[in-house]
């Protein structure tokens, strides 16, 4: 499949209202939108690193640069027939998954179209919808966070997540409890904390959450491996997941009982089912997280999470959840309480609203042989 052209937009997308992690908070999600085209055909794909370096250390107007100036002219006017070969051939730069996860993902697209196929059967992936959660951001009290959290019950959501740090009073997670004793819970802390937090893990053990997200440092695979040793609750990695080699020594270290992969953050679609395949072999359970992307990077994680091993609700949202207006179409919905479902045209069927992309793109490139 030559390559012909690689078109870049980077895209400032306004929220409904702003979402608060341990990191910060965001009024706005900037994004990297990737159309690669061959012959008469093209495809979208998007990759998420987030507008500052405070998720990873990639950043969206750094992305966009990259690809723009070294990652796309790279391979621009080559035949490539293999995700493999596609990223071998931008090995030669180092880290930046985020960036080389755009023009990965969207071969893959390009390649599903061009094959008169949906993503998720080229991936390896069942026809068959995707279950998914609630993500809560901090909220201003606990009255509100409870009526929320009422309202993900109401819509058929399986589990809800509930974003820590330690500015957190653990005094939340008991109210929670007490008003919902046998609905399933996490929380993720976004590597805020420490193992000198460990006396207050421990006391966490007793709401019997599902999981504790990325508790520390995205390096600190020893640490969590202490960590999990000390406590009943199980813990998922996610930051320190951000590639196939980070991965392996996770489970070799027993750092983890699950993974949450997140196809911009391990560099692509082929990673991330190496990273997939690995866990279901030592038999650990993933879950597909979600980066707010628009409807085109969350209509390809729906197309991942078909995958066998996936066991968790996915961090997958409907469009509303966090924006008026979807820059892509068509919306993400669910197609029952608590479930997405999966393309049923080559490919992906979502793509950008054109006055959309117009109005909310920051820069754009070209990149041709």
């Amino acid at each position: 499949m030559k390559i012909d052209k690689i078109e870049l937009y980077h895209v400032r997308m306004p929220l409904r209202e702003p979402f608060r992690t341990a990191f910060g908070k965001q009024d706005v999600v900037h994004s990297v939108l990737v159309k690669m085209s061959s012959e008469d055909e093209y495809s979208w794909a998007e990759t998420t690193p987030f507008r500052e370096p405070c998720y990873s250390p990639e950043w969206t107007g750094g992305a966009f640069l990259l690809i723009k100036e070294f990652l796309a002219p790279r391979i621009v006017g080559l035949d490539i027939e293999s995700a493999d070969e596609l990223l071998k051939l931008l090995s030669r730069f180092k880290g930046n998954s985020f960036a080389k996860a755009g023009l990965e993902i969207a071969w893959w697209v390009l390649k599903a179209k061009m094959a008169h196929k949906p993503l998720h059967q080229l991936l390896g992936g069942k026809s068959r919808p995707v279950s998914v959660g609630a993500d809560l951001g901090m909220q201003d009290n606990i009255s509100i966070l409870l009526r929320k959290i009422e309202q993900a019950i109401e819509e058929g959501y399986p589990r809800v997540k509930l974003k820590f740090s330690p500015e957190c009073d653990i005094n939340m997670l008991k109210t929670i409890r007490d008003a919902f004793p046998d609905y399933t819970f996490h929380i993720d802390c976004n590597a805020s904390f420490t193992l000198k937090h460990l006396n207050l893990f421990k006391k966490i053990d007793r709401f019997e959450l599902s999981m504790i997200e990325q508790p520390l440092s995205p390096i600190d695979f020893i640490g969590h491996a202490k960590l999990q040793r000390c406590i009943g609750t199980p813990i998922c990695l996610d930051e320190s997941i951000n590639s196939v080699e980070a991965a392996e020594q996770a489970i070799q270290l027993e750092s983890c009982q699950y993974i949450n992969i997140k196809p911009g953050r391990v560099g692509g679609l082929l990673n991330a089912v190496k990273i997939h395949d690995m866990c279901e072999k030592a038999g650990i359970p993933c879950w597909v997280g979600g980066m707010l992307e628009s409807a085109i990077g969350s209509g390809i994680a729906v197309e991942l999470a078909t995958l066998s091993n996936f066991k968790y609700p996915a961090d997958i949202f409907p469009s509303k959840t966090f924006y008026v207006e979807d820059l892509a179409a068509p919306e993400i919905t669910l197609c029952a309480p608590g479930k997405i479902d999966v393309s049923k045209v080559p490919g992906i069927p979502y793509k950008p609203k054109q006055m959309m992309l117009k109005l909310w793109t920051v820069e754009k490139a070209v990149v041709k042989p």
